[in-house]
């Protein structure tokens, strides 16, 4: 499928596109996300972790082209994404029709940029912009409520890519509100930089080395809740104060390049870079002055010239 209107490119490193992307009608922009806050705090019964949660969509991601067919295909520029009844927009595409009724088919083309294994969100963020395509496709059977219960049911964190700003996640991740608008307004527009290294962080190794360490792994869920609660009552404080990851030293005892590089940010420009998610992905704001060239090298110096490194911004 062609891309309509594709344009607006800014900076460019180590070939990927940075971009707020205009899309036609039918192409969607499928954004990643970062986890400004990430509080994990307990494990269920159900196997599941609890968790407080602080997440953002970037206004950088994958492009997912949809338009009518006789059945449900998927096709990607990236070899190395599956195109099976595997992936999340096949998934969510089945789960659409039985919800809906809908019998209609559709041909996906997904342009991938988000990495596999980054805590980036990337197949989530596409199973639930799936569902918003095909609902404008078979002309809005569903309405919001709808849509999230589906995507709760894809996974933990698809229902947040149902929102277009920032929100606060609870329970698994099913339970999404919207951030109040002005702390919204003082993550609007700041530059960020995401580098990820050449190693991909399973999301189901991350949370099994994090329960081995239990309890004392875990921030206990009323310290979450007051540490939020401080950040959002302080129009103030800047979003540096919020960062935070439980999922950081159980990432960081195993891959020794993550944290290694992240105390050369902090000293060298004075940066309070964080790891997104389970990892490896991590990111840093960047302030109005920054040397965004030299960070740049410095993130290849640390990990070579395969590391993804893109700035963008919150949109």
């Amino acid at each position: 499928m062609k891309t309509q209107n594709r344009a607006r490119e800014a900076r460019i490193y180590g070939g990927a596109w940075i971009a707020d992307r205009p899309v036609s009608a039918s192409v969607f922009f499928s954004p990643a996300k970062l986890n400004l806050f990430l509080a994990v705090t307990g494990r269920r019964r159900d196997g599941f972790h609890d968790l407080v949660s602080v997440v953002t969509p970037v206004a950088w991601g994958d492009t997912l082209g949809v338009e009518p067919a006789e059945a449900l295909t998927l096709t990607c520029d990236d070899p190395a994404v599956p195109l099976d009844g595997t992936n999340l927009i096949l998934r969510a595409a089945e789960r659409f029709r039985a919800a809906s009724g809908w019998r209609g088919g559709a041909r996906f083309h997904l342009e991938k940029r988000i990495p596999m294994g980054a805590g980036l969100g990337g197949g989530s963020s596409n199973g639930a912009t799936a569902l918003r395509a095909l609902n404008v496709l078979a002309g809005h059977p569903l309405d919001a409520a709808a849509l999230t219960t589906i995507a709760g049911q894809l996974g933990s964190d698809c229902a947040l890519f149902l929102h277009d700003g920032p929100v606060v996640m609870r329970g698994r991740g099913e339970r999404v509100e919207a951030l109040p608008a002005d702390a919204a307004a003082r993550l609007r527009g700041r530059r960020v930089l995401i580098f990820k290294p050449a190693f991909a962080i399973a999301t189901p190794w991350a949370y099994g080395r994090l329960a081995a360490a239990a309890p004392a792994a875990y921030l206990p869920a009323p310290e979450a809740e007051t540490r939020l609660a401080r950040w959002l009552g302080d129009p103030a404080a800047p979003v540096e104060e919020l960062l935070f990851n439980t999922m950081e030293p159980p990432a960081f005892a195993k891959f020794a390049a993550l944290p290694v590089l992240l105390e050369i940010l902090r000293a060298r420009f004075g940066l309070e870079p964080r790891m997104s998610g389970s990892g490896s992905a991590c990111f840093a704001f960047l302030p109005d002055a920054a040397p965004v060239a030299e960070i740049v090298a410095t993130v290849r110096a640390a990990w070579g010239p395969s590391a993804i490194v893109n700035e963008t911004r919150l949109p």
